[in-house]
């Protein structure tokens, strides 16, 4: 929802879409929305947003065209047990968070720019790609 250069198309392009409403609702991990919060509000001072502007585009643009999951509660256990046993360390823990989600909501595809910490779920039948592959997969399937 920041514009920062060419890296920036690809996702804008994809939120632009969803406002749109063209595609059908999508979902995010509540964690999402938390760190987007974080980042937003304590990157450089040039792109930092106020904690009300954070909260604004959370509200417009995420909590009301997406539908937001979390881990249930049930399963913390297990998947704090299944990442000690992977070997999961420092941050990676939070993109195994959102993993186990998009595992428990029935996602079909995962669209992130960090394809590196999300490859796992491809062996669960998860589709994990960037934002412009998404994109692209979409324009050549309507075509």
């Amino acid at each position: 929802m920041i514009e920062f250069g060419p890296s920036s198309r690809g996702p804008q392009e994809l939120l632009a879409r969803v406002a749109a409403g063209r595609f059908k609702r999508p979902r995010t991990a509540w964690h999402c929305c938390l760190e987007f919060y974080s980042v937003a509000t304590r990157l450089p001072e040039e792109f930092r947003l106020t904690p009300e502007d954070a909260l604004t585009l959370l509200a417009e643009e995420v909590l009301r065209r997406f539908d937001v999951f979390e881990l249930p509660a049930r399963s913390r256990s297990s998947f704090l047990a299944e990442v000690a046993r992977e070997q999961v360390r420092g941050g990676r823990l939070y993109d195994a968070h959102i993993a186990a989600i998009a595992r428990g909501s029935g996602a079909a595809t995962v669209v992130t720019e960090n394809l590196r910490h999300f490859g796992g779920l491809e062996s669960h039948g998860i589709r994990v790609c960037t934002a412009a592959a998404y994109l692209s997969h979409q324009q050549r399937a309507r075509s």
